[in-house]
């Protein structure tokens, strides 16, 4: 990374130590007065996540992959637009051999930086095994997988212990699917390892030319790129994680795309910005109320149910997000397989059967928490579920805490909390599977299942869908899943949300997934 940095005009760098973000945004400095000068077209956008790691293998974050994108090669990468799909990208052919095994033949001339040469099936075969002798959690995205065979330096076979469809829509295009140098990585890391911020070696259009934490990441033009030129010569990166702080930065000029919120969406549809346009994209989002069926007050389906139909979901909606998120189904967003048409229990409840449920269980003057992450949304929907529990005689305390501290409390590796984890909210990030939203397995108790359920049925529905190629019978499994999810009284589906953005039509052509998520690569000058 150093010899790039090396070979980068000063000029086109930020100031060094200049703080960009936060410090800057908040004292009303434009970031123009930070920042000499480009040579060249600049791509300035705000990211709602600093960065932890650019290490595909180890990402701790889904926005960490909209850098990534820029800077490695993948076999495979997501097409722009309003429609899911995928098109080849370090692969010249990839080809579904038998059901466990994927031919794929790489492009010659693919090269890595820092003289570590052409990209090889080996770099394949040791980026998709290197996760799998770490035992990183993300080793679960391969499913599967059992190895990589070479054949020659570009050929190789992607081998499965059993089919795994979801290969081809959370793999290859997503974020593991990023292949590294296993010559750079080994000498770096001695074992294969996370190299976190300091990647040995790049493959992609981009290379990291700087990054300040809290403050800005910088994107040149990588000299040893021999692909299509990609539209910008620098992409400035403002990690901004308060929406709203994003917002203004976008009004004053400092960034020129950016995610807005969900209750700022009508403003900026009415009166936006000059030369402003705004996009509203479903999200793949799902949150929803969760409830520790492990708990003592909550053993009780009887209760758990009482606290299904006493939720209003579009009452929710409407307070948390303006009325500008949709009331979700299941836990499956519209447009993914499996997305069902309705959920069991009616969106808008029902106070008297609630309360019917109540007398089942013989419970009376009951009290509960409610926890959830102080971002702000999620105080917004606990508050209203508050205040609809108390219709029907629950007392609820709501326990906003901060992000971190919230992210840990429904894992048994994390201490003792979970015990006493009664209601919680969560908001979860999902990608274009099925098989990515369906966490509830027994295995997961205690890890990413915090309602603690457990189900047989489901456990073999899980392990069966994701070997089924025909998108309507396995469809048929994920509502049956989604059923099952629903009818242990521990879950109420609220929201998918949705993903609006807005971009300077004088400066950019953006181009996002169909969920409204960046694709730096395919965006275009707007004079281009």
């Amino acid at each position: 990374m150093e010899s790039i940095i090396k070979n980068i005009d000063r000029r086109t760098l930020l100031k060094t130590g200049a703080a960009l973000g936060g410090g800057v945004i908040a004292s009303g400095m434009p970031l123009s007065q930070v920042i000499w000068a480009a040579e060249g077209k600049v791509l300035k956008v705000a990211l709602q996540f600093d960065l932890a790691t650019l290490d595909p293998g180890f990402y701790t974050s889904s926005y960490e992959i909209n850098v990534m994108n820029c800077l490695y090669s993948k076999l495979t990468h997501y097409k722009p637009g309003s429609e899911w799909g995928w098109e080849l990208e370090a692969a010249e052919k990839m080809e579904q051999v038998d059901p466990t095994h994927i031919r794929f033949r790489l492009k010659k001339g693919i090269k890595f930086t820092g003289g570590y040469g052409e990209m090889t099936a080996k770099d394949v075969k040791f980026s998709f095994e290197r996760i799998f002798k770490h035992k990183y959690w993300t080793a679960e995205e391969f499913g599967p997988l059992d190895h990589v065979e070479i054949e020659d330096d570009h050929t190789g076979v992607i081998v499965f212990k059993t089919p795994f469809v979801p290969v081809w829509t959370i793999v290859f295009p997503y974020a593991t699917g990023h292949i590294v140098s296993e010559q750079a990585v080994m000498k770096a890391t001695k074992d294969g390892g996370n190299f976190g911020m300091k990647p040995p070696a790049f493959s992609g259009p981009y290379a990291l030319a700087d990054w300040k934490q809290n403050q800005y990441t910088l994107l040149t033009r990588n000299p040893e790129w021999s692909g299509p030129k990609p539209g910008f010569d620098e992409i400035r990166i403002v990690p901004i994680t308060d929406i709203k702080t994003a917002e203004r930065a976008y009004r004053a000029g400092d960034v020129d795309f950016a995610t807005i919120s969900l209750d700022s969406l009508a403003t900026f549809k009415s009166n936006p910005p000059p030369d402003t346009k705004v996009e509203e994209h479903p999200s793949l989002r799902i949150v929803w109320l969760g409830m520790n069926m492990d708990h003592p007050k909550l053993k009780d389906i009887n209760v758990r149910k009482a606290i299904q139909w006493a939720i209003n979901v579009p009452q929710v909606v409407d307070t948390a997000y303006a009325g500008q998120a949709n009331v979700a189904t299941g836990s499956i967003a519209p447009g993914i397989i499996g997305h069902r048409e309705k959920a069991l229990v009616p969106p808008e409840g029902d106070l008297a059967k609630a309360k019917e449920f109540l007398e089942k269980a013989g419970v009376s003057d009951l009290q509960v928490t409610l926890d959830c992450d102080n971002s702000g949304i999620p105080s917004i929907i606990a508050q209203t579920i508050q205040a609809q529990l108390s219709q029907i005689g629950i007392a609820v305390q709501v326990n906003a805490q901060d992000p971190g501290s919230f992210g840990t409390i429904g894992q048994e590796s994390e201490g003792d909390r979970w015990k006493d984890m009664q209601l919680f909210i969560r908001n979860d990030s999902s990608l274009p599977d099925p098989s990515y939203y369906m966490g509830s397995t027994t295995a997961s108790v205690g890890i990413w299942n915090w309602e603690r359920f457990r189900s047989d049925r489901y456990d073999e529905l899980n392990a069966k869908a994701v070997t089924i190629e025909d998108p309507n019978e396995r469809a048929k499994l994920y509502y049956e899943m989604q059923d099952l999810l629903e009818e242990s009284g521990a879950y109420r589906f609220l929201t998918n949300g949705a993903t609006p953005v807005v971009y300077r039509t004088t400066k950019v052509q953006a181009a996002t997934r169909p969920d409204g998520v960046p694709l730096y690569l395919d965006f275009k000058p707007a004079s281009g």
